[in-house]
């Protein structure tokens, strides 16, 4: 569970990480993307640990409302989906070049 809730933290902080606050943003890639525990991120800014802890918890339920109004991960996982079907089709016509470009321009939107 907590390493889907790290990937999940991951991906949402990817997608909305500019509507965050500098500080929100250095606390949850300190925390998600570097591994550094509440109390070295709490020595680093000179504040207590409960301080770095409700950060880290605001700004995971904000990602969270963010997610659930805008849904770019949702679509994201969606279109992964649907591309790795696209890429099982037995595909035997004289299109299939042009199906690669198509399906390649696909995957370079995520």
């Amino acid at each position: 569970m907590l390493l889907e809730k790290t990937t999940r933290m991951n991906y949402l902080f990817d997608f909305y990480q500019s509507l965050l606050t500098p500080k929100q943003k250095s606390y949850m890639s300190l925390y998600y993307l570097d591994d550094y525990s509440l109390g070295e991120i709490a020595e680093e800014y000179n504040v207590s640990r409960q301080a770095v802890y409700d950060n880290i918890k605001r700004t995971e339920m904000m990602l969270e409302e963010y997610e659930q109004k805008l849904q770019l991960f949702k679509k994201f996982q969606e279109r992964k989906k649907i591309i790795e079907k696209l890429k099982g089709l037995p595909f035997q016509s004289e299109m299939k070049e042009e199906f690669d470009r198509l399906l390649h321009l696909l995957e370079k939107l995520d």
